[in-house]
């Protein structure tokens, strides 16, 4: 028979793992973002941002910048382009490599949905202090860096 008390020491054995916590936080986030910012994924604004940022970007460099699997860019890319946000131009020197630029489309949605980016990220660090907030951003970036930045802490 399930008890109380063994429901919470169950709870209590995997509520302070991190990787338990980051997939809580995973999903608000996802929530959040979902709430904000409509049919527009995570993956396809880091992809715009750095679209924008990076005009005439191949899909390699893309999915490099912003950390996402090489083999599914091209769908992301794929749905963005069927959604009319970004352009796709075969290069002339190899036409297996297409260049990737905004559409005015594109611009249009990044500017629309920036006040939902930063209410996402303001509701994600609701909780917590200024400090807090400023200490969880660093030890985030560090765990997702790994290994990068070893040298700099000898």
């Amino acid at each position: 028979m399930t008890t109380a008390a063994g429901r919470r020491k169950v709870r209590e054995s995997f509520s302070r793992l991190p990787g338990h916590l980051i997939r809580r936080v995973h999903q608000a986030s996802s929530a959040y973002f979902a709430e904000e910012c409509g049919d527009l994924t995570a993956v396809q604004y880091a992809a715009l941002v750095a679209i924008g940022a990076h005009p005439g970007i191949d899909a390699t460099r893309l999915s490099e910048i912003i950390f996402f699997d090489r083999s599914t860019i091209g769908d992301v890319l794929d749905r963005m382009e069927g959604k009319g946000w970004i352009l796709r131009q075969s290069t002339p020197d190899d036409r297996r490599i297409k260049r990737v630029d905004l559409s005015p489309a594109g611009h249009a949605v990044l500017q629309q949905v920036e006040p939902g980016i930063r209410r996402v990220q303001e509701r994600l660090l609701a909780g917590l202090t200024s400090a807090e907030a400023k200490t969880l951003v660093r030890l985030l970036a560090k765990m997702a860096d790994g290994d990068e930045d070893d040298d700099a802490d000898d």
